[in-house]
């Protein structure tokens, strides 16, 4: 009877998983367990339809498993949306690894997690993310030949937080340009929220354009920093949210744009670097569009990083990739204008247009 029990319980758990999976149209998602050096990591690939699916891996101590799945369901669906807008050739995947990264990470885990991407045969390609970094790249590679993100001198770009940083600060101008008709950042009230490596390097694009920065980290270390070097104005996390900005920058982990928050806002133009800003993507883009807040799409702001690591499959080059994270600007100007001609959020926009780059190759590859 127990066994029977446990079986019904299973069934229903994976019942369940399978009808996630299916509702945001995933092809694969791999769990990867390995007791010996304590991986616990899941691989979703969501679609490979453009090339083979590129993307970060998190570590991140998630409460459960399920949390860690919505996660990179949702992650990995963004980097499809994100290849895809961006004219890359590839497809949209994530990973996560769950662990505190502070505590939990070691060389057996990497080359453990290493192993489970080359058994993908490079359906799947990793690169850094949060909680990661370069140094942890190579012990990845150690193991698969599918990981960008590695040190210049092993062949690889480096930081990829660098040229990320750089998107966002073209997708602001690009917003400024068509939100309130402004050329120059020069004397403009930034507000950012989070100062990891893109925060940080945001800074000193803003700084040299001349904006007011004002900020907010829960890391004080981090905040001292930015404080010190770029002039940053600190201010509560609740108070950077209702201050009149020309634009509210998140830049930490997303989910922090909802009914409550949106109603704070007295800026013109949200663009940040983290992702799935809206927690609710449909509504919230709504709510932004009904308030007159040009939201940046953040698959496409921050797509820098992605570029600049896509760049190592074919062998780097870091002006041309400085050059295509610069033409950022130029693919969200057609989505606002495509917004505004159809009388859709900028989300709703960045979206039709990144489903008819795949639909169009989908059907052209297959004549």
């Amino acid at each position: 009877m127990h066994i029977q029990n446990q079986e019904n319980s299973w069934g229903t758990k994976m019942k369940k998983i399978f009808e996630i999976i299916s509702d945001k149209n995933h092809e694969q998602v791999v769990y990867c367990n390995d007791p010996s050096s304590g991986l616990k990591a899941i691989i979703a690939i969501h679609n490979t339809i453009l090339g083979p699916s590129l993307g970060g891996c998190r570590m991140y101590p998630y409460k459960s498993e399920d949390d860690a799945l919505v996660d990179v369901l949702r992650l990995s669906r963004g980097m499809t949306y994100k290849a895809a807008i961006s004219n890359l050739n590839l497809g949209g995947g994530k990973a996560v690894i769950i662990g505190d990264p502070n505590k939990d990470k070691s060389e057996v885990l990497l080359r453990s997690f290493g192993k489970f991407v080359d058994s993908l045969g490079g359906k799947y390609i990793t690169a850094e993310d949060v909680g990661m970094s370069v140094h942890d790249m190579e012990f990845i590679r150690m193991e698969t030949s599918h990981v960008t993100g590695v040190k210049r001198a092993m062949g690889g770009s480096g930081d990829p937080s660098i040229l990320t940083a750089l998107g966002v600060f073209v997708g602001m101008k690009a917003a400024l340009k068509k939100r309130l008709n402004i050329n120059s950042i020069n004397g403009l009230k930034i507000g950012i929220q989070g100062f990891g490596k893109v925060g940080y390097y945001l800074c000193g694009h803003l700084k040299d354009a001349g904006a007011e920065i004002f900020g907010y980290d829960i890391d004080q270390e981090r905040l001292d920093t930015v404080i010190k070097e770029f002039g940053v104005k600190p201010v509560e996390n609740d108070e950077l949210i209702s201050m009149d900005l020309d634009v509210f920058s998140p830049c930490a982990l997303g989910a922090i744009l909802n009914p409550e928050s949106i109603e704070k806002l007295k800026c013109s133009v949200i663009a940040g670097a983290a992702n799935n800003q809206l927690e609710d993507e449909e509504r919230d883009s709504k709510l932004l569009q009904k308030r007159e807040i040009m939201y940046v799409p953040d698959f496409v702001i921050n797509a820098g990083g992605l570029i600049n690591v896509a760049n190592e499959l074919q062998g780097y080059d870091k002006e041309k990739a400085k050059y295509q994270v610069e033409g950022i600007y130029y693919i969200l100007t057609r989505i606002f204008d495509y917004a505004l001609t159809n009388k859709i959020s900028t989300l709703e926009a960045a979206k039709l247009l990144a489903e008819r780059r795949i639909e169009e190759y989908y059907h052209w590859n297959k004549k």
